[in-house]
């Protein structure tokens, strides 16, 4: 230590001002072998750190517990959003003055948000609902044909029936009799079929094939041909249909196409791709495959409602009106057979099972229902009504759902 510094003191000690420097820039200091001479030990305590005396305090009962009486209101701020993207809307049906016979058009799609958000923006234009039609008789459940026996070998009267009583807003015509391994039919018989329920009727149609990629495709341009301008939906062009071909006629006579994928995204826009060459995509509806309740329907839900947000987030491969088939629903065995006294009676749980396959894709954002027992059709256009209104419903009735009979 030089001569000439100054020492400073700390904790009684002498110390050099550089080692007080040095001890400065450290939290702790630790001495070994350290030893203190003490010689009188003062400890100074503050008066507010004297313990108090001991006093009993007297017993004091908890508080009593109220229940509560009613909820607390506060005011709810729903988060708005925008989105980038927008459904686009596609036109069914053609009337006389658009060069068409039918009544009124249907139109769907639009959408700019999820599902019946109406506090972002009203929903556009409610989902419609097809109800199906067979050109020829096949086997039904039994709680669909109590409905329609009177009319399954009468492809008209049924479609009259289902427009007139169950509220159809549009009719499927499944044209299976064509298939090879049923009747084989020729596509002028089928063109002969289609002129009959169009006459009966003026909802617009959706035309189905059965499911053979060459018969379907010749019998499509038959009927796109003789009913040019009508803006039939097509149902449906597939893969492994000659894409070209088919595209071509449905744009030369105003119809609308159905492309139809299985639950596979990447697959349905590469069909959608291809169709951008010959149709403009207000001429398109898709179909990403229904799997009824108990069959995979959470997977038809996951897959739906990623399209529907991905064309909102401004994908343009994946914005177009969706349709389901739900009549996929009565392909589950559960909804149709005869089961234990627990699941009876069938006739209420076939429509049960339809209504609540639909009820799900519903909230998807699915546009488009084909579907086939009436009670299960009205059951879902009343509940389209409630959501697409943004009325609150029967809240007392709801919170009683547990203790309710069906």
């Amino acid at each position: 230590m030089p001569k000439n510094e100054k020492k400073k003191e700390f904790l009684g000690l002498k110390l050099s001002s550089r080692l007080m420097e040095l001890l400065a820039k450290l939290q702790e200091v630790e001495l070994e072998d350290f030893e203190m001479d003490v010689g009188n030990l003062e400890i100074w305590i503050q008066p507010g750190a004297v313990a108090a005396p001991m006093v009993a305090q007297p017993k004091v009962a908890p508080p009593v517990k109220v229940k509560p009486t009613e909820i607390i209101e506060t005011e709810f701020i729903p988060p708005v959003e925008t989105y980038p993207g927008k459904v686009v809307e596609v036109k069914l049906g053609a009337t006389r003055s658009d060069g068409g016979t039918r009544g009124k058009p249907v139109i769907v799609g639009g959408e700019t948000t999820p599902a019946f958000y109406t506090f972002e923006r009203p929903t556009p234009h409610p989902p419609v609902i097809a109800l199906d039609v067979f050109d020829m008789k096949v086997p039904l459940p039994k709680a669909v044909k109590m409905h329609v026996r009177d009319v399954l070998e009468d492809p008209a009267a049924w479609a009259k029936l289902a427009v007139e009583k169950f509220g159809a807003d549009l009719i499927t015509l499944h044209l299976i009799s064509i298939d090879p391994l049923l009747k084989d039919a020729s596509p002028q018989e089928a063109v002969k079929t289609v002129e009959n329920v169009v006459q009966a009727m003026d909802v617009p149609l959706v035309i189905g094939g059965c499911g053979d990629p060459k018969k379907d495709a010749d019998m499509f341009e038959a009927v796109a041909e003789t009913f040019a301008g009508e803006r039939f939906l097509i149902s449906s062009i597939t893969r492994d249909m000659d894409v070209e071909r088919c595209a071509k006629f449905v744009n030369k006579n105003g119809h609308v196409a159905l492309s139809f994928t299985p639950m596979d995204l990447n697959l349905a826009r590469e069909l959608n791709r291809k169709l951008y060459d010959f149709l403009p995509k207000k001429d398109i509806v898709m179909d990403l495959t229904t799997a009824a309740l108990g069959y995979g329907l959470d997977y038809a839900f996951t897959n739906m409602e990623r399209a529907r947000l991905a064309a909102l987030m401004g994908d343009p491969e994946l914005a177009h009106p969706m349709s389901s088939g739900t009549t996929n629903a009565w392909a589950a065995r559960e909804a149709w057979m005869k089961m234990g006294s627990e699941w009876e009676p069938r006739e209420l749980r076939g429509p049960l099972w339809e209504v609540t396959t639909a009820l799900t894709l519903l909230l998807a954002g699915v546009d488009l229902f084909m579907m086939m027992h009436p009670a299960a059709v009205k059951t879902l256009k009343d509940m389209i009504n409630q959501l697409a209104s943004g009325s609150s419903g029967n809240a007392d009735a709801l919170a009683e759902w547990v203790s309710m009979k069906v």
